[in-house]
C-alpha cells in the first residue's frame, strides 16, 4: 500500500514546479517594466506557498532560504524598497537558487552550491536592509553558467563609459492619435515618477477657446524635470508603446533648450502625491465598479489533479473503442444490410458517440503551449547578454492548445532555434545600424492551429541565410555536386544535413546549422515537418508543423497485396486515382507516375513490405 505521506509530498513538488514557473514569469514581467502591485504580490505568494509546504515536510534548508527570499519580496511589495534593476537581478538569481533547493529536496543534493547560496543570501539580506549588495568573490577563471557556456570576461574599469546624466528635462506633447488608441498620458507620467522625483508643468498655451475646440484634437503638453541619475534609454522605454504617437524631446538638465512657456508653475510630483493619476489606472477600478463586477461574476471553476498514467490508460481504452466501432461498422457494411436498417442507424449513433468521447478525452490532455513559451524570455535575456546584442522577444498564440506529449518534446527544438536566431541570425548593434535597422533585434515566436495541426514559427529580422556560402560549403564537403542545379529552398534545407555548419568558429551557444539535423529529427519523430523561408538582409522564418496529438490518430484504410493496411491521415498529403496513361516504365524495374506535370517514382507498397512480388516491372 502506497504511503499517503509520500503521495502528498509528491503533489507538493508538482505544485512547486508550477509556482517556480509562475515566479520566473512574474520576475520577467517586472524586468520588462510591469512593476505593479499585482505582479509583486503574485511573486510573493509563490515564494510564500513554497515555504509553507516545505515547513510542513520538515525541509529546513528550503525553509531558511525561502524565508530570506520572502522577507526581501515583502520589502518590494510594500514599496519600502524600490523595484530597481538591482532588486530584479537579485530576484532572478534567488528564484534559480530556490529551484535548486526544491530539486535538492526531491533527491538531488548536488543541485545546491553552498557558496552560491551564501552569496545570494548575503545579497538578499543587504538589499532588504537598504544596503549595497556585497561584491561577489572573483573567480579563478571564467566559470560556465547553468547552460554550460563560458562567458567572456571584460575589464569594464578600463573602459571610458559616460555616466548617466544627473537629471533630464522631458517635453511630452501627445498627438490626437495617442488618445484615440486608448493610451492615457497620466499613466505615462506615473511611470516616469517610478524612475525618480519629478516636477511637472502643464503647457496649455496652444489650447484654443472653448467654442473653437474641435472633436478629435489634443492641445496639451507637459514639461517634466526628472531629478534622477538614470539613462536616457530608461526614459525612452517608458514611451515605447506610444512611439510615433507623440512629440518627445529629452535633454539633460542644464542644457540650453527652447521650452514653450508654461501657464502653471512647476509642481513637485512624487509617488505618494499621485492618487488622482493612480485612480485613472484601468487595473484599479473604483470600489463601486468592483462590487458590481464581483456580483456579476460566474462562480470560479473547480479542478482536480489526476495522475497522468490514469489519463493515458483512459486514452488507450478509448482508442480501442474507436477501433472496435470501425471494425463493427465495416463488418455490417460488408454484410449488405441497408443503411436504413436499425442496426446501421444504431452504428451511426455509436460512431458519433465514440467520436465525442475521443475528442473529450483528448481535450483532457490538451494544454496551452504557454508552458513552453514562458521559458523563452529568460533564455532570450541570457543569450542576448552573452552575445552583447539587444533583443526583443514577441510571443503570439500562447493559449494554443496541443497534446501534453507534444508540449514536453517541443522545448528542446524551440530552445535551439531561438539560440540560433540570436547568435547567428541577428546582427550585432553596429551591423544593424549599417543595414539601416533598429539596433534592437526582434525574435518572434508564434503558435497557431492550421488544418488540424499546430504550427510553431520562429522568425527573426536578421541577416537571413547566405545561400552562396551555404552552397559553397556543401560543395566543399561533398554533400552536393558542384554542377548541381539547386533551388533556393533546396539550398536552405542543406543546413539540416548532419554536421553541416556555416560558422567560421565554434560557438558555445549555437551555430546556424550545428545541431539543426537534431532539430529536424526531433520534429520528424513527432510526426511533423520543418521548413525555412529566408530573405537576405530581412531575416528567416522556421516553421514547424506538428500533429495535435500522438495518442489517437485518424487513418485511411488501404489494401496492398491482399493485406489491409492503415495509413495515418497526418502522413497523407493527397490521394487520387491514376490513369494507365500516367504510368511510364523507366529501365527494367522502375516506374514513374505523372502527377501535375511532374514525374514521381512509383513505389509498390506490397512489394516494399514483402507481401507480393513487384508489379511495377510487369
Amino acid at each position: 500500500m502506497a504511503d499517503p505521506f509520500e503521495a502528498i509530498k509528491s503533489t507538493y513538488f508538482l505544485e512547486c514546479e508550477e509556482l517556480l514557473a509562475d515566479l520566473e514569469r512574474h520576475a520577467m514581467a517586472l524586468e520588462s517594466g510591469d512593476a505593479d502591485s499585482d505582479t509583486l504580490n503574485a511573486a510573493f505568494r509563490a515564494v510564500h506557498s513554497i515555504k509553507g509546504g516545505a515547513g510542513a515536510f520538515g525541509l529546513e534548508d528550503l525553509v531558511r532560504f525561502a524565508h530570506v527570499f520572502e522577507t526581501f519580496m515583502d520589502e518590494l511589495r510594500s514599496a519600502r524598497r524600490p523595484c530597481d534593476e538591482a532588486a530584479i537581478h537579485a530576484l532572478l538569481v534567488a528564484s534559480d537558487v530556490l529551484a535548486d533547493h526544491v530539486a535538492a529536496a526531491r533527491g538531488a543534493p548536488d543541485a545546491i552550491d553552498p557558496a552560491r547560496v551564501a552569496q545570494v543570501v548575503a545579497e538578499l539580506e543587504a538589499l532588504t536592509a537598504g544596503k549595497a549588495p556585497p561584491a561577489p568573490a572573483p573567480p579563478a577563471g571564467p566559470v560556465p553558467d547553468e547552460f554550460g557556456f563560458t562567458p567572456l570576461v571584460f575589464d569594464f574599469q578600463s573602459l571610458d563609459i559616460e555616466s548617466p546624466a544627473a537629471g533630464w528635462r522631458i517635453r511630452f506633447k501627445p498627438h490626437a492619435r495617442l488618445i484615440e488608441t486608448g493610451n492615457d498620458p497620466a499613466l505615462i507620467l506615473r511611470e516616469l515618477v517610478r524612475l525618480g522625483p519629478c516636477a511637472v508643468a502643464l503647457d496649455d498655451t496652444e489650447l484654443p477657446a472653448i467654442e473653437a475646440l474641435a472633436e478629435g484634437g489634443f492641445h496639451l503638453a507637459w514639461t517634466i524635470e526628472l531629478s534622477a541619475p538614470v539613462a536616457e534609454s530608461e526614459i525612452r522605454d517608458v514611451f515605447e508603446f506610444v512611439d510615433g504617437l507623440c512629440q518627445l524631446e529629452i535633454s539633460p538638465l542644464g542644457a540650453s533648450v527652447d521650452i514653450a512657456p508654461s501657464s502653471e508653475p512647476l509642481a513637485a510630483l512624487a509617488p505618494a502625491a499621485i492618487p488622482e493619476i493612480q485612480a485613472q489606472t484601468p487595473s484599479e477600478p473604483t470600489a463601486a465598479a468592483g462590487s458590481a463586477k464581483t456580483a456579476g461574476q460566474a462562480p470560479p471553476q473547480s479542478s482536480i489533479r489526476v495522475d497522468l498514467d490514469r489519463v493515458d490508460k483512459l486514452i488507450n481504452v478509448v482508442g480501442e473503442l474507436v477501433i472496435q466501432q470501425a471494425m463493427l461498422a465495416q463488418s455490417v457494411a460488408e454484410s449488405g444490410l441497408a443503411r436504413s436498417s436499425a442496426v446501421a442507424v444504431g452504428l451511426e449513433e455509436l460512431e458519433q458517440l465514440s467520436r465525442e468521447i475521443q475528442e473529450s478525452v483528448m481535450a483532457i490532455r490538451a494544454q496551452p503551449v504557454k508552458a513552453v513559451f514562458q521559458r523563452m524570455p529568460r533564455l532570450v535575456r541570457e543569450v542576448a547578454e552573452m552575445t552583447g546584442k539587444s533583443v526583443r522577444l514577441v510571443m503570439d498564440g500562447e493559449s494554443t492548445e496541443v497534446d501534453k506529449t507534444v508540449i514536453d518534446r517541443l522545448a528542446e527544438p524551440i530552445t535551439h532555434m531561438i539560440r540560433n536566431a540570436i547568435d547567428h541570425g541577428l546582427e550585432d548593434p553596429e551591423g544593424r545600424r549599417r543595414a539601416g535597422k533598429d539596433e534592437e533585434g526582434v525574435i518572434r515566436l508564434a503558435a497557431l492551429h492550421r488544418s488540424g495541426r499546430i504550427v510553431i514559427e520562429v522568425s527573426d529580422d536578421g541577416r537571413g541565410i547566405n545561400r552562396e556560402k551555404v552552397r559553397a560549403i556543401a560543395v566543399q564537403r561533398g554533400l552536393v555536386a558542384s554542377d548541381a542545379m539547386l533551388s533556393n529552398d533546396e539550398i536552405d534545407n542543406l543546413i539540416f544535413l548532419p554536421g553541416f555548419s556555416t560558422a567560421t568558429s565554434v560557438s558555445d551557444i549555437s551555430g546556424r546549422g550545428v545541431g539543426m539535423d537534431v532539430v529536424k529529427r526531433s520534429i520528424q519523430q513527432l510526426g511533423g515537418r520543418i521548413s525555412i523561408a529566408s530573405v537576405p538582409d530581412k531575416g528567416s522564418t522556421f516553421t514547424m508543423s506538428l500533429p495535435l496529438t500522438l495518442a489517437v490518430l485518424d487513418g485511411m484504410v488501404v489494401e496492398a497485396g491482399g493485406q489491409t493496411l492503415l495509413a495515418p491521415l497526418s502522413a497523407v498529403v493527397e490521394s487520387f486515382t491514376p490513369k494507365a496513361s500516367d504510368l511510364h516504365r523507366v529501365g527494367p524495374t522502375e516506374t514513374l507516375i505523372r502527377f501535375r506535370e511532374r514525374h514521381l517514382p512509383l513505389i509498390d507498397t506490397a512489394a516494399a513490405l514483402g507481401f507480393a512480388p513487384s508489379s511495377t516491372a510487369a
